[in-house]
């Protein structure tokens, strides 16, 4: 792509899908003709569609084979890609500051750089929140990147392979899985977890009983998915039921122990393996970054048109943005349906910019959501909008439900790879699918 430093710098600061799919779209749309300079900042070499790391975890889906590697699609798509983690930032100077990058011996291999820009853009997405609750951090595994995935998935296997293995009878939350939080990423691990556990006994590697894994979710609200319609979260709560998944509604946990969760009902929920999936905020370094507006859960306060308020040279999108839905007190809720509207109009909005027109004003539309319990069912319901309404909703389930969902992730890489290697790579998929493991036992 062209490098010139006359031309106007457009930063981009996370590579998580609204980030990857708007430095795709400027890079063809702005780096390619030499209007501007697109780089894109990201910590990890690789991006994986974070919807699909349940599917990592469980070892339903094999991480290696999804992932899109950052420097290879830039090369394709006319921008730059940058690797280190962004912890500084100097408005003054208009420049940003990666700290050093260290292997995994704590040797750095690349030292810090700053970079100027013109337009700075954060998409650094979200992380779990622990709220201070005490045992957590110590005692809990996350699902935040790639890499706690496949870590997940390793100590599952361990533990199957090691209760499996031992004569002694299992100790009480041995083969338990304890998962806090009832959102659609506890709800739809639970379901993976169950699809691998009955891989695991297919496979002769768990007995049909004795050392079969058992799942619980722990939810403080009173229902499983609280932030979705009540008739979605009814659906998904009688798919959970049929496949033998506890659900522990109205239990608030007030301590995370090697043994298990402590609630406020009940006491402790035995469990070796314990999954914090309750909350998200923005990543702490946005915390008031060189005196930017942030709220208590570190995302970024933007405008309708996604500059931050204080700053118009600095944007914000997805689940790191808090937008304000006008008419309302709320903001934009961190969904990816969200984010890859809001990547989609910062194209247009960079494009005025250099034409120094106005710039659009944001409008989330909901669409719907889709619940994916692995081979066993898929639930949904379909806003009016999906139609051209604005009033009411469609349940939707089965394998109309499931085409739908499959389409999102669809989406997602047609953003990013175009119509022809999609199909091509769909097509492969089809072929090769009958020769592989459900599971990835490994």
């Amino acid at each position: 792509m062209n490098d010139s430093t006359d031309l106007h710098h457009i930063i981009i600061v996370g590579g998580g899908a609204g980030g990857l799919e708007l430095a795709t779209s400027l890079g063809n749309k702005l780096g390619k003709k030499a209007k501007a300079n697109i780089t894109l900042v990201d910590c990890k070499l690789t991006h994986l569609w974070k919807p699909l790391l349940h599917e990592v975890a469980a070892g339903t889906l094999n991480s290696y084979e999804d992932e899109v590697s950052y420097l290879a699609l830039a090369h394709k798509n006319h921008f730059m890609f940058r690797l280190g983690k962004m912890d500084r930032l100097n408005r003054q100077a208009k420049e940003i500051s990666l700290a050093p990058t260290v292997d995994k011996q704590g040797v750095e291999y690349i030292p810090r750089r700053t970079f100027k820009y013109d337009t700075l853009i954060f998409a650094v997405g979200s992380q779990t929140n622990d709220f201070g609750i005490k045992g957590i951090k110590q005692h809990c595994m996350f699902l935040d990147t790639r890499v706690e995935a496949d870590v997940f998935h390793q100590h599952l296997l361990r533990n199957t392979y090691s209760a499996h293995a031992q004569t002694s009878p299992l100790r009480k939350g041995q083969l338990k899985v304890a998962i806090a939080g009832a959102g659609a990423t506890g709800v739809e691990l639970s379901a993976e977890l169950h699809e691998a556990s009955e891989q695991l006994v297919k496979f002769g590697i768990a007995q049909l009983h004795s050392d079969k894994i058992k799942i619980s979710i722990i939810e403080a609200a009173d229902r499983v998915l609280p932030a979705l319609p009540v008739d979605l979260s009814t659906k998904t709560q009688i798919a959970l039921e049929k496949i033998h998944i506890e659900t522990l509604t109205g239990h608030r946990i007030n301590e995370a122990t090697s043994e298990g969760f402590v609630t406020d009902k009940g006491g402790l929920v035995p469990a070796e393996i314990r999954v914090w999936a309750a909350g998200i905020k923005a990543p702490d370094f946005l915390a008031n970054i060189d005196g930017l507006e942030a709220t208590g859960n570190n995302c970024l306060i933007v405008k309708e048109s996604l500059e931050t308020t204080l700053d118009n040279n600095i944007f914000a999108l997805g689940d790191c943005a808090a937008c304000p839905m006008p008419g309302t007190d709320d903001t934009v809720p961190p969904r990816a349906q969200a984010a890859h509207q809001q990547a989609s109009m910062l194209v247009k909005s960079l494009k005025n910019r250099l034409k120094n027109k106005p710039l659009p004003n944001y409008r989330y539309v909901d669409y719907g959501s889709l619940i994916n319990l692995s081979s066993y069912a898929t639930v949904g319901n379909m806003m009016g909008n999906l139609f051209g309404k604005k009033a009411g909703s469609l349940m939707v389930e089965g394998l109309l439900a499931r085409l739908m969902y499959l389409s999102l992730y669809k989406m997602h890489q047609l953003a990013i790879h175009g119509i022809v290697r999609v199909t091509l790579t769909t097509m492969a998929n089809i072929l090769t699918q009958k020769t592989k493991p459900r599971m990835k036992f490994h």
